[in-house]
């Protein structure tokens, strides 16, 4: 006997995609090739942040492609006020200009969850369509807040006022993955950091080249100072070190300075960097010296390489499901034992600073 219609699987809901580009052939492209996936709906297209802000109120989209470069209203201002009145995961389309870089970390600081390079031509947009499906899939699930302002005015809050300091060898390590959302929870963090916190290392997930705009920014708002990490570069105090896009980073010591080492070599997790490559080295060079943080972020990359830290001594933590806009390598570092306990993002720096200095100050003063 055929099923009733009551009693027919029901079909699993799509993930409605606006696209926002102000090139047809662009939008043209990207609803075809989007549309291929079984799992996605492209209800609409939009030329400019004008149209679009119409289209989101009539379509009601859960994820957003946004070029940001765009006429009549740059993106940067639109994606400000999406997430000041109708907070939704972004995707942002950018270039590898260095203009572009700089526009998609302002982008990602403003809230998008994830960043894409823009290919160099038009028609070669299917060349990116399976990373920008794998993308959406994942931003369908994000959690995403309001940004925070950093300082009043835009105004950088601590590069401008530091004072030169020698490099000195740190002592303890500060080691932290992120991967989704991580651009405001890594600004979050670095900003609370004083001129003289131990020397941090840092894995983000974002693509080549975005990590040197990236690490510019944050060094214009930190009282540390914050570069893209290269080769050989010793781990100093009030120095923050991130791995370029495109290599995985590990921390090496010798007699008392530590020092990273960029490699080649496969992916860990889909990634590369790895959090996982960087926890591991951390917990073989330092051990019981380290203090571990795992970020918001999708996937598990990381909570392994946490468990080893903590095994080899060291002190760590997560980032709380509530403070996270992706709660998956938290929840997965926490649930194999590699994290201590969870806590907020605005308590994260403080706890990682105090437990550095021998302070079991794990939770809210």
């Amino acid at each position: 006997m055929a099923p009733t219609p009551a009693t027919l699987p029901m079909a699993p809901a799509k993930t409605r995609v606006l696209i926002v580009d102000d090139s047809a052939v662009v939008r043209s492209l990207l609803t075809r090739e989007l549309s291929r996936d079984g799992t996605i709906e492209v209800v609409g297209t939009a030329p400019d942040p004008f149209v679009a802000r119409d289209k989101i109120l009539e379509l009601n989209p859960e994820v957003l492609t946004l070029d940001v470069e765009m006429p009549r209203m740059d993106g940067i201002t639109f994606l400000r006020r999406l997430m000041q009145f109708r907070p939704m995961p972004v995707i942002v389309l950018s270039s590898l200009t260095a203009q572009g870089t700089t526009t998609a970390i302002e982008a990602m600081e403003a809230g998008a969850v994830e960043v894409l390079c823009k290919p160099g031509s038009a028609y070669s947009v299917e060349n990116m369509a399976a990373e920008l499906i794998r993308k959406i899939k994942l931003a369908a699930r994000a959690h995403v807040h309001a940004a925070p302002r950093l300082a009043q005015g835009g105004a950088p809050t601590g590069g401008g006022l530091r004072t030169p300091a020698p490099l000195v060898t740190t002592d303890k390590i500060l080691a932290i993955g992120a991967s989704t959302g991580g651009v405001q929870a890594l600004t979050a963090v670095l900003t609370a950091f004083p001129a003289d916190a131990p020397g941090t290392v840092i894995v983000q997930h974002m693509p080549a080249k975005f990590t040197k705009s990236f690490a510019e920014r944050l060094d214009t708002l930190c009282h540390v100072r914050v570069k893209e990490a290269a080769d050989g570069d010793g781990v100093y105090t009030g120095q923050v070190l991130i791995a370029p896009g495109g290599r995985h980073m590990v921390l090496r010591r010798s007699g008392a300075r530590y020092y990273v080492e960029l490699q080649d070599g496969p992916e860990m997790f889909h990634q590369k960097p790895s959090v996982e490559v960087l926890f591991n080295a951390v917990a073989q060079t330092a051990g019981r010296n380290a203090v571990g943080a795992i970020l918001t972020g999708m996937g598990e990359d990381g909570a392994g390489g946490l468990l080893a830290m903590r095994r080899a001594g060291a002190r760590t933590i997560a980032q709380d499901e509530k403070s996270s806009t992706v709660f998956g390598m938290p929840a997965a570092a926490l649930k194999c034992g590699g994290a201590e306990n969870a806590v907020p993002l605005d308590n994260v720096a403080r706890i990682m600073l105090h437990l550095a200095a021998g302070i079991d100050a794990r939770q809210p003063a």
